[in-house]
């Protein structure tokens, strides 16, 4: 199964979205937008984005658990990872965000 955006509206009224994998699992949560052609732009900046290895940044938390974050070309970030038990899995993370990016579908569930 192929990846997919889920486009959700929050309790406060605010849009965002996560990129699931084709297994369901989450691999990239968005910010918080105004509106919802804000969170749509935010979509089609991971569609583009997302393939190129230059705009992931590889962190670690304050727990010493390993994250990624994806930014666009003006290096706002788009999205953040959830956190990793090691740097393996957040690679795998950041591999799976880019074969899912680019073609994932939307899901609008707002």
């Amino acid at each position: 199964m192929a990846g997919k955006f889920e486009l959700k509206k929050s309790k406060n009224d605010k849009y965002f979205f996560n990129l699931l994998a084709g297994n369901g699992q989450i691999i990239l949560t968005s910010e918080m937008y105004e509106s919802k052609a804000s969170a749509l732009n935010g979509i089609e900046s991971v569609k583009k984005n997302s393939p190129d290895d230059a705009r992931y940044a590889r962190l670690d938390g304050k727990d010493g658990s390993p994250y990624f974050t994806l930014k666009a070309a003006n290096s706002q970030v788009i999205g953040q990872s959830q956190m990793y038990s090691s740097e393996k899995a957040r690679d795998g993370g950041i591999d799976s965000c880019k074969t899912n990016g680019a073609g994932a579908e939307l899901s609008d569930l707002s």
